[in-house]
């Protein structure tokens, strides 16, 4: 190794006065061994030491000298990294083996803007709880920003002092720098600990203002509650006076959301269950009461631990506009109830059991919207009906093309067929075949008329 200053690695402050100009706590160090190189992956792993690296990246001023500092990096050139307040310290190798002592020097914040971070993390209790848990959420850097403090590196704020003697970063600078991202990886309480606080001062100071807050809040509601214990008495005995019960203390709802983030953070919700719950059996040997009949409230009971899982897992998305009572019985009788449910539902509806049966049908190949294209007559405008023919026309080639003839408002019969195609509300094209009389949904609705009526035709 040259003579470049490399035995002062744990040497002081540097020059410029920036390490401790704020006062920070001085007795904290952290030195992390050397690295190996990387080979053939991303520099750098979490979203912290990608942060760090974007922010290099995009406030350097110098970009040779940044991709030089990438591939020494890279190639395992830096040695051990010590970190402390406001500065980083390594020696680092030239591909000729000539070591260098590479310093980084970083402002660190006031302890104004210490208090501020501090102040901020108590106030969500998405923060605190995470770095009272001994982990660095990323949402802090955003919201430090928000409220002016930066703290990962802006453009001018990782001033170099290297043994090569460079006026400006040097390859060896900028390779401690990103060496920086991989230590990140391992642990992002070294970025605090280079803007001025190690991660044990950082989590006493969030105890103690968490509980002086709570102290607070504490002494707020003895208060409130002394003053207000006769008359909460007075007030639950009518009026009467009398003090036979003692006073119940409440907390009022602007005191109770003023301390939401004090409170420990709520757990994580349960995992949904992979299958419906099992309704419990009301067969039993006490007869029902009058109108009850427990295969329904059985058959309900499923449906509803069926519709709850589906919420949970996400199957069925919330907010979905509610169903109606006729279109909600015939989503229970597609369920396949007992013929006494099904007769039931039926006669809620206003339905005669084969109607009910076409329903359930329609329902099975579309949900609501298969169900209005069953019963609702629903009158496209002109314009609508100009496109569809026009749609109709161009479907097949002319010497496939079947004879439609116009049978409602948005319906053709192919003639000569007991095939039908509809005109849904939403352009689709829902293909309808004659059974008994009745016209019946004969498959899943297609945007193409020609693909609905070969389902129509080959189901």
């Amino acid at each position: 190794m040259s003579g470049h200053g490399v035995n002062d690695v744990n040497s002081g402050a540097g020059a410029n006065g920036l390490t401790g100009a704020h006062g920070g706590t001085g007795g904290d160090e952290r030195t992390f061994a050397a690295l190996p190189p990387v080979r053939g992956a991303a520099f750098a792993r979490t979203w912290w030491g990608r942060a760090w690296l974007k922010a290099l990246e995009d406030t350097a001023l110098d970009g040779q000298q940044l991709k030089a500092g990438r591939r020494h990096a890279r190639a395992g050139a830096v040695g051990a990294v010590s970190v402390r307040p406001g500065r980083i310290t390594a020696v680092v190798q030239d591909r000729d083996g000539t070591a260098y002592r590479s310093d980084v020097l970083c402002q660190e914040l006031s302890e104004e803007e210490w208090d501020r971070l501090v102040e901020l993390a108590v106030d969500s209790a998405g923060h605190i709880a995470a770095l009272l848990d001994r982990e660095m959420p990323p949402h802090l850097v955003e919201d430090a920003a928000a409220a002016g403090l930066e703290l990962l590196p802006g453009i001018g704020d990782l001033e170099p002092e290297c043994g090569c003697e460079a006026w400006d970063h040097c390859p060896h600078t900028a390779a401690l720098c990103y060496q920086v991202a991989r230590l990140l990886d391992e642990d992002p309480f070294v970025l605090l600990l280079l803007r001025g606080r190690g991660e044990r001062a950082l989590v006493e100071a969030l105890q103690e203002r968490s509980a002086s807050r709570a102290t607070a809040a504490r002494r707020t509601r003895g208060a409130r509650s002394a003053t207000a214990g006769v008359e909460g008495v007075s007030a639950r005995a009518g009026g009467s006076g009398s003090t036979d019960s003692p006073a119940m203390a409440g907390v009022s709802a602007y005191e109770a959301f003023a301390t939401r983030d004090i409170l420990p953070p709520l757990p994580a919700p349960p995992v949904p269950p992979a299958v419906p719950g099992e309704p419990p059996s009301l067969d039993t040997e006490v007869a029902p009461g009058p109108g009850i009949d427990p295969a329904a409230l059985e058959f309900l009971a499923a449906d509803a631990a069926a519709r709850a899982q589906r919420l949970l897992s996400g199957a069925t998305p919330f907010g979905a506009p509610p169903l109606t009572a006729g279109q909600d019985a015939v989503r229970l009788a597609a369920g396949s109830p007992a013929p006494g449910i099904a007769a039931r539902l039926a006669e809620g509806s206003g339905r005669d059991r084969a109607e009910l049966d076409r329903a359930v049908r329609a329902w099975r190949s579309g949900g609501p919207a298969a169900l209005a294209v069953l019963e609702d007559d629903w009158l496209p405008d002109p314009e609508t009906l100009r496109r569809a023919e026009t749609r109709l026309a161009e479907a097949w080639d002319t010497a496939d093309r079947p004879t439609l003839h116009p049978s409602g408002p948005g319906r053709w019969t192919v003639t000569g067929t007991p095939t039908q195609l509809r005109l849904g509300p939403d352009g689709r094209w829902w293909p309808y075949r004659q059974e008994d009389a009745h016209w019946i949904p004969a498959g899943p609705p297609e945007q193409d008329p020609a693909a609905a009526l070969a389902g129509a035709e080959v189901s």
